[in-house]
């Protein structure tokens, strides 16, 4: 099936650089990803992986440089040549355009499956109630947990909950999702059950960021990689491209340790 392009879902970064202390997690990173996309981000651990992706939902906020989804700074707004910080609560309304999903699920254990899926949208007034469990339902399919509407966290398996949790940040309908290491918490014979829905995803038409260790899920997915090292693009280009015939030393060093 071929993959959907959609019109929305642009992300820019440029000139992105952020420090905590003397450490340099991101070091005057720019980046182009297209609409309907599957960007996957490789590197060592503690190359600023999971630090960029934060910055792309201003988790974390930039020391400088900055980042526009359809244009739109995000965490910011220009007045004349400068940018001023927004205020939390209009971050919060640009986050609802940004799907994250954790390593850890981060469900709501007091809440059942269904009500860890309609709780933002109707919070955030996308939906009503009746509409919201609708939606609930057909991502349910979705992930292939319509059984585990009533459910409670507790009770379901790892594989289980990351899945749910997916559906969670796809029930407020996303122009992007972002992925930080999503099946690194789960036992190995979980991590395909999670990839298999993300494949389905990127198929969708959505913007995916996705960091991972699984080489494979990278091959099969990707339309671009991009191999950080120390905080920096050292690398970036197609999936053939890159873990075929990668130019860059550290890229040749890491792909031969874990290929």
């Amino acid at each position: 099936m071929p993959k959907l392009r959609n019109a929305i879902g642009h992300i820019s970064i440029t000139g992105v650089s952020k420090q905590y202390g003397h450490h340099k997690a991101l070091n005057n990173v720019s980046l182009e990803i297209e609409p309907g996309t599957v960007t996957v981000i490789l590197g060592p651990s503690g190359s600023g992986k999971s630090t960029l992706l934060r910055t792309i939902n201003h988790l974390e906020r930039v020391d400088h440089g900055f980042i526009q989804i359809d244009g739109e700074y995000i965490g910011y707004r220009l007045e004349g040549n400068k940018l001023y910080e927004l205020k939390e609560k209009e971050i919060l309304k640009q986050r609802i355009n940004v799907g994250y999903v954790f390593q850890n699920f981060n469900l709501f254990p007091h809440m059942t499956v269904l009500d860890n899926l309609i709780e933002a949208p109707i919070a955030h007034g996308k939906l009503d109630k009746q509409s919201a469990i609708a939606e609930a339902l057909r991502l349910l399919e979705l992930v292939g947990l319509s059984d585990k509407v009533n459910s409670w966290p507790r009770h379901l398996s790892g594989g289980q909950q990351q899945r749910i949790a997916i559906a969670r940040a796809l029930a407020l309908k996303p122009k992007v999702m972002l992925f930080d290491e999503p099946t690194s918490a789960l036992d190995p014979e979980l991590v395909g059950e999670v990839l298999d829905v993300i494949k389905t995803l990127a198929k969708s038409g959505t913007t995916l960021v996705v960091v991972t260790h699984e080489i494979g899920f990278a091959r099969e997915v990707a339309d671009q990689i991009v191999f950080m090292v120390d905080g920096e693009i050292v690398e970036q280009g197609s999936a053939q491209q890159l873990l075929n015939h990668p130019s860059h030393p550290r890229t040749q060093q890491f792909l031969s340790k874990v290929l």
